[in-house]
């Protein structure tokens, strides 16, 4: 077995052969390193897809035959798509179902209860790389010509929270999206800077909800009264009472308070601060009519209150 050094992300054989571990959150690790092979895990999950990739290949350049092999859910994000197109790639895929051997039946009956036959099954269950939804509110384009790398000095940064009451197998997850904005120009532009969402108990999604809130030094978090607003707002303040909520009342329903937000995206005044898979497929994905995911919400409740403003905090007029 290979020794591992954590503080050097490093795995040594007793050959002396060696593997490096590498986040693609962080691209700049791998800028100078060197390697023969690569094996990239979960590519269009990466925050940074791109620059991790770009970097990644500068430095493959170890022997006769420097090789990569990517596997990954395929997100249509440039990226693969660039990687697809190279004469030079060999393609795979496998459907889930092709795994049955190794999976509780009760997995394999829920799933394609659920998502067979639809977009977002074929994509997580047969492996395809969609288009994107012409029924959808938002479009990938919109989200790849406004994203940046680094945000601007903000004036304003929150928390969205989008509240899921129960906590089991089945749940959705609590939305938790940080976003901040700035004045470009005459305009306000607005800034998705983190998700940290996730599936857990009142306490758990306060507890990360937070710890976003201090990461970023927010100036508060939002909740919507409406849809559990002060529910989230005493759950939160269990946990840390100094924390200031802002609860708004959205009396129109989720299409009419998306489609202001979905406007910013395609004026290009929202940028996402690098790259968010999940919640970008909920955004590219969700037909107005549908329950609207988790993720989505938080964004459209944040960017709402940063961006979005009347007296009512209904969706009305854009600043």
């Amino acid at each position: 077995m290979p020794e591992y050094e954590p503080s050097k992300r490093r795995l040594t054989w007793p050959n002396g052969a060696q593997a490096v571990i590498y986040s693609g959150d962080e691209p700049d690790q791998l800028r100078g390193p060197q390697h023969a092979k690569a094996f990239v895990d979960e590519l269009c999950k990466f925050k940074y897809p791109q620059d991790t990739w770009d970097n990644l290949i500068f430095g493959l350049r170890v022997g006769d035959k420097p090789q990569v092999v990517v596997a990954t859910t395929p997100r249509p994000i440039p990226t693969l798509k660039q990687i697809l197109a190279d004469p030079r790639t060999v393609k795979s895929v496998g459907h889930t179902l092709e795994n049955r051997a190794n999976l509780p039946a009760s997995f394999i009956k829920y799933v394609l209860d659920k998502y067979e036959g639809t977009r977002l099954g074929r994509q997580e269950l047969a492996g395809e790389v969609l288009s994107d939804n012409p029924n959808a509110l938002w479009r990938r384009e919109w989200l790849e010509q406004s994203r940046i790398t680094n945000a601007p000095a903000l004036s304003t940064v929150a928390v969205g929270v989008d509240p899921e009451a129960s906590n089991t197998e089945t749940s959705a997850e609590t939305g938790i999206i940080g976003a901040g904005v700035a004045n470009v120009g005459d305009k306000k532009h607005g800034y998705i800077l983190e998700d940290a969402s996730l599936r857990g108990s009142p306490r758990e999604w306060a507890t990360a909800a937070i710890t976003l809130y201090y990461k970023l030094k927010a100036n508060y978090i939002v909740a919507e009264v409406n849809q559990g607003g002060d529910m989230v707002e005493a759950v939160i303040h269990s946990v840390d009472p100094n924390v200031m909520v802002k609860k708004i009342h959205a009396s129109r329903g989720k299409e009419l308070r998306a489609e202001p937000v979905s406007a910013l995206y395609e004026q290009g005044r929202v940028h996402h601060v690098g790259f968010f898979p999940d919640l970008e497929d909920q955004l590219c994905e969700w037909v107005p009519g549908e329950k609207s995911p988790d993720r989505l919400d938080a964004a459209v409740h944040v960017i709402t209150e940063l961006m979005i403003s009347t007296p009512q905090h209904d969706p009305l007029r854009i600043g």
